[in-house]
């Protein structure tokens, strides 16, 4: 049985399949009270009505036939009678009519029953007809009324049986996309699940859900790819602070090397600062051009080989930038940054001899290398929309970023590896 705890107080689960039975089984019955009823009313009502009908056809006859001779024919019902003053009525029936003259169907003694026709044109003679004995619905009230039951109690037996069934029927998708999400984690929740289910209220649930929780995932990704970005791109501007207050403690330096160390120290906090900021607007769901403005590209091309530079140490790579960087790019300068640190700081730690490339044409930047080329699994990632969960160390670690960079900015991104590898990124998308 499933249940819920809220503020310690457990909730029972309630099957909806199992309302429905319930509340069906208890509309059949009101409806099948009110239907015996209006049955046995209408039986009481067509049977008086025949009575009264003869009874009004035999007052006419009366009628007609003294203003033909003057005087009263012999009445033609053995069970009429006609009276010509109340004090002639039977007994038990003078009393009732007398309290209630408006009245025309009286219970009499002895299970007699009397209905009573007062002559339009003669106010103090009166018709009585007994009709105990024409009676067809009293005498076999209590079969009647024992039908109804047996029978009502058959149609709820039926009806609940209808209920369970349709019950079933229509609480099966809904029963479905609770199991899908009740207690599933959710990494286990298909991406893509609302298909499945009809084009209804339930149909409507399921895409609602299926949409809260792809954005929900997304979220989470974010995050985790913050949280592993962070940790990448700050491992520089980290590393030029510590290197920098070290020499700085260990060596007695001159005013300018002092200065000289500071700047490096406030040239690093500023890419931190940078790097943050564009690492939690990459983490933000939404894609904004915030901050945009006209940034030269060559500057930061540079910063970013000389932060990097370490990397080729002992290596026998000749750096090539071209003089058509010295242009322009419409972009956020942070992650201008961060796209320029990871393709050259891949660029060098991946190439052991040759050379690396700058290039810049028709608003697409071009860093070649003489490298080992991408594993062909990375490339294929990089260059194909994102996978959740998709991701590698070393070169493709770098262009995971680059790429989620990449499209955030609605920038273009290609990848060609073979023998050495050509990225190209089009500012244009």
């Amino acid at each position: 049985m499933r249940s819920k705890t809220i503020k310690n107080k457990a909730v029972k689960f309630h099957s909806l399949s199992r309302h429905i039975v319930a509340q069906f089984c208890i509309f059949t019955l009101v409806l099948s009270a009110f239907y015996g009823l209006f049955c046995f009313m209408l039986l009481y009502s067509l049977e008086d009505s025949f009575i009264e009908r003869e009874v009004v056809q035999e007052a006419n006859y009366l009628t007609t036939q003294y203003q033909q001779t003057k005087q009263w024919p012999v009445i033609r019902n053995s069970y009429m009678a006609l009276h010509f003053s109340k004090n002639s009525l039977p007994a038990d029936l003078k009393q009732q009519f007398t309290d209630e003259p408006q009245r025309k169907e009286f219970y009499g003694a002895e299970g007699r029953h009397y209905h009573l026709y007062t002559l339009p044109q003669y106010p103090n003679t009166y018709l009585t007809a007994e009709v105990s004995q024409k009676l067809l619905v009293r005498p076999i009230r209590d079969g009647v009324l024992q039908f109804l039951l047996i029978s009502g109690a058959f149609l709820t037996l039926i009806a609940f049986v209808i209920a369970w069934i349709l019950g079933r029927k229509t609480a099966k998708p809904l029963k479905q996309l609770a199991d899908l999400v009740d207690g599933v984690a959710l990494e286990n929740i298909p991406d893509s699940f609302a298909y499945q289910f009809p084009n209804n209220e339930i149909g409507i649930l399921a895409r609602a859900l299926e949409h809260s929780m792809q954005q929900i995932s997304k979220a989470l990704e974010r995050e985790k790819c913050f949280t592993r970005d962070v940790s990448h791109e700050l491992r520089t501007p980290v590393a030029i602070i510590k290197n920098a207050v070290e020499l700085y403690q260990e060596k007695n330096i001159t005013k300018d090397e002092g200065k000289n160390i500071i700047s490096r120290i406030a040239d690093a906090s500023i890419q931190m600062e940078q790097t943050v900021n564009t690492l939690l607007v990459l983490a933000r769901e939404e894609h904004t051009s915030v901050k945009q403005q006209s940034v030269k590209l060559l500057p930061l091309i540079e910063q970013s080989i000389i932060e990097h530079g370490y990397l080729l140490d002992g290596k026998q790579v000749e750096v090539q930038v071209n003089d058509n960087c010295n242009a322009s790019v419409f972009a956020q300068r942070g992650m201008l940054k961060v796209l320029l640190d990871n393709l050259l700081s891949n660029a060098f730690q991946y190439t052991d001899l040759g050379t690396v490339k700058v290039s810049f044409f028709d608003e697409q930047l071009i860093i070649e290398d003489t490298g080992p080329g991408i594993e062909s699994a990375i490339s294929t990632r990089v260059t194909e929309p994102a996978v959740k969960g998709s991701q590698s160390t070393g070169y493709g670690f770098g262009l995971s970023i680059v790429k989620r960079l990449c499209e955030h900015q609605n920038w273009l991104l290609t990848v060609v590896s073979h023998q050495g590898t050509k990225i190209s990124v089009s500012f244009d998308g």
